[in-house]
């Protein structure tokens, strides 16, 4: 399935069309060169979640856990900073996944080996317009 964001201002919509195309999945990968979007599209897809924290990288966190409206946790994790896949163990990473809560993941090629089976992949690409466009 594909996603085209024209602009900033199509991000809202762009993330409840996304939700509704990923009915039942909750853990995600999101690719893309730096730059290309990863934490905006995910900031938006909590805030249609209902999430009431402030939605930000958590490049040196590693894990932001923000709450919904309703008291329900959303993860969002960055592994641009990790060095060795053991590194992840080390802050609990399985337990995020079998949280039964959205996980929102960026740079997960640097763990693709100990990444679930069930998660979804989104790749992200920027055209020629400046446009991204979500694959997954």
């Amino acid at each position: 399935m594909e996603i085209i964001i024209s602009d900033k201002s199509h991000i809202h919509s762009s993330a409840r069309k996304f939700l509704k195309l990923v009915p039942g999945r909750k853990i995600f990968a999101f690719h893309g060169a730096m730059g290309a979007g990863k934490t905006t599209i995910i900031k938006a897809i909590c805030e249609e979640l209902g999430a009431k924290d402030i939605v930000t990288s958590p490049t040196f966190t590693i894990v932001n856990e923000y709450r919904t409206l309703t008291g329900e946790s959303i993860y969002h994790i960055d592994f641009y900073r990790i060095r060795k896949t053991e590194e992840v163990f080390d802050f609990g990473l399985e337990e995020y996944f079998e949280s039964g809560s959205y996980c929102f993941m960026e740079w997960p090629e640097l763990v693709e080996e100990i990444l679930p089976e069930n998660i979804l992949h989104v790749r992200i690409t920027i055209d020629e317009n400046d446009r991204r466009i979500l694959n997954f």
